[in-house]
């Protein structure tokens, strides 16, 4: 990669393998949580998260592109981290990591999103702008609830 645009496209296909990838772990994370509302959470965002993945290949059509995804690495770790946290943690140290696993997600989907709604305002995709802004007001809005319900109830003694 050597252009902006190119970078745009592969951090593209880059987080559209991430949301896929998310799709199927999420489940598995959900039904590990023992806080209801960290449960209930989860839930809600495995919805927004598929719709996020409708609203990437929106993306994609408004480039010209067919949706693609590139295996994503920090995905595919930060997953990894989170299915040795149910191996291996329980009560409230479980539900404590669980949540903590889910906001490194959320903050990496913040950084990745960040970047490509900027770099699409810059390319000039209005388009793509205007859906990715969407997305990232979602992120940042699961990582406050996650905030609030760990604040409230998970990190209790």
């Amino acid at each position: 990669m050597k252009t902006l645009a190119e970078i745009f496209e592969h951090t593209l296909h880059d987080i559209y393998y991430a949301e896929n990838a998310l799709v199927k772990a999420l489940p598995k994370v959900a039904s590990a949580s023992k806080d209801a509302k960290l449960k209930k959470a989860v839930e809600e965002h495995l919805e927004e998260t598929k719709g996020q993945v409708k609203t990437l290949d929106q993306v994609f059509k408004s480039l010209g592109l067919k949706p693609k995804a590139e295996k994503c690495d920090a995905i595919e770790g930060l997953i990894k981290e989170t299915d040795g946290l149910i191996e291996e943690a329980s009560g409230t140290a479980l539900n404590a990591g669980l949540l903590a696993a889910a906001q490194a997600v959320e903050h990496y989907e913040i950084a990745r999103y960040g970047s490509l709604r900027e770099w699409a305002k810059t390319l000039g995709h209005d388009e793509a702008h205007k859906l990715l802004s969407e997305i990232l007001d979602q992120e940042k809005a699961a990582n406050n609830k996650l905030t609030n319900i760990a604040v409230e109830s998970v990190n209790k003694p």
